[in-house]
């Protein structure tokens, strides 16, 4: 049986025929695209290689980005073994396996750098298994995740490892990627300027998706380029038709917002519909759905904001296109909601006074008092326990000494926020009294 995790052996010759994307990947850190901040000479991977030493990285990003090429560059550019395992077909035993392996080399002056593709698939104990190999140098961990570290992956790995945020490649890297396959196949790809930007656009920042688009184009004789309605019908699907600026794109998300704004919801579900049939990515447009819940519904009604990320859910979970009748359904929800920016403003106005105001201390009777000498200089002293007080109210003060009370949040009478309305007038009418 061949052994997964031995290295690789050096490659003479790029397989003719390899995908596209496998004989277009970068051979060093210097042709990747894109990632230009982390693997530019000011970058954090460019200083690592320059100073000949690799720390733990995790490397966060969407697909179709470069985060499996950086790492096997990584290995190559200091010097290290490389092995890759991934986190959905592997084990604890592959693990074992592998620290194992990384430590009889590492006897022999051959250190290792383990590449784990989608980190986030294993749970915690098993990345608690990576903690005593990275300390004590046995491996060098790169991991890489399309999903937020913060909530995937566990504290203790994470402050082991410095983590790198890949962008998704904007146009002008994936016109590289173009001009690379181009070059490559000595031809040019067969599309009009209008469809060869509507392809960029629909690719959506992925680069081996956009590669793959372009292989099926080469694929086949195709006398004449084709226009944007000519690649949709070859590629079997609807690609929008945005300028190079992709000013449609701006211009139909800007329609829905204003739309579900005005309250207006055949109109909303009209441009969510031209978005989605145009091949726009369906969590852009739910990102979209869940700021305006909270920049246009807020308190109004404070169950947009649960539909729309129950829409994310729903539709992550079922996929396209059963998954859509339920960004439909957030997008109607949001359309007939009662609205309100109080919530939106009360955040620029409290983001201003915090930078204004600097670093006020809090006044001290509402500050815990865990020691001794806290206590002594009256941490802590007086607080009134609001659920001791009358009506479960006690009218303290919790502003800082030096700052006079501020009003940020101002309630509209529609929705849900008429009654909170009700309940601040209640307060402050309890408070006067109790002053």
């Amino acid at each position: 049986m061949a052994d997964l995790f031995a290295p690789d052996e050096p490659e003479t010759a790029i397989d003719a025929n390899a995908p596209l994307a496998d004989r277009l990947r970068p051979q060093r850190l210097e042709e990747v695209v894109g990632q230009e901040h982390l693997t530019g000479p000011e970058g954090a991977i460019g200083r690592m290689v320059a100073a000949g030493r690799l720390s733990s990285i995790i490397l966060w990003g969407p697909p179709g980005t470069g985060k499996t090429t950086i790492a096997r560059l990584l290995a190559d550019a200091v010097g290290l073994r490389f092995v890759a395992i991934s986190a959905v077909f592997s084990g604890v035993a592959d693990l074992k396996k592998a620290f194992a392996e990384a430590r009889e080399h590492g006897r022999m002056g051959h250190r290792t750098l383990l590449f784990v593709d989608e980190i986030h698939r294993f749970n915690r104990a098993q990345q608690d298994g990576f903690l005593p190999y990275v300390e004590d140098g046995t491996v060098t961990l790169v991991g890489a995740t399309t999903e937020n570290p913060s909530f995937e992956l566990n504290a203790a790995l994470l402050s082991r490892a410095q983590v790198l945020i890949l962008n998704r490649l904007d146009n002008a890297a994936l016109e590289t990627l173009f001009a690379r396959a181009e070059t490559l196949e000595d031809r040019p790809i067969p599309l009009t300027p209008d469809a060869r930007a509507a392809l960029i656009a629909s690719a959506d920042g992925d680069g081996r998706f956009a590669l793959n688009q372009v292989e099926t184009l080469f694929s086949v004789k195709i006398d004449d380029p084709l226009d944007p309605a000519g690649l949709a019908a070859f590629l079997h699907r609807r690609v929008a038709v945005y300028d190079k600026d992709r000013e449609g794109h701006y211009n139909l998300i800007s329609a829905l917002h204003k739309s579900l704004r005005g309250s207006d919801p055949q109109a909303a579900l009209y441009y969510l519909a031209r978005m989605l049939t145009a091949g726009e990515e369906p969590l852009y447009v739910l990102r979209r759905l869940v700021r305006f819940a909270s920049e246009d519904i807020g308190l109004a009604d404070p169950q947009a904001l649960v539909q729309c990320l129950a829409a994310k859910d729903a539709y992550e979970f079922l996929g396209s296109p059963e998954g859509e009748l339920a960004i439909v359904q957030a997008c109607l929800y949001c359309a007939t909601a009662p609205k309100s920016n109080a919530v939106y403003k009360a955040q620029k106005a409290a983001w201003k006074s915090a930078r204004d105001t600097g670093s006020l201390m809090p006044p001290r009777n509402i500050l815990n008092a865990p020691t001794k000498l806290m206590k002594q200089i009256g941490y802590g002293k007086d607080y009134a326990y609001d659920h001791d007080a009358d009506q479960g109210f006690s009218g303290d003060n919790y502003w800082p000494e030096e700052m006079r009370p501020e009003t940020y949040y101002t309630p509209v009478e529609r929705g849900f926020e008429k009654r909170i309305a009700e309940r601040l007038a209640y307060w402050e009418e309890l408070r006067a009294n109790r002053r």
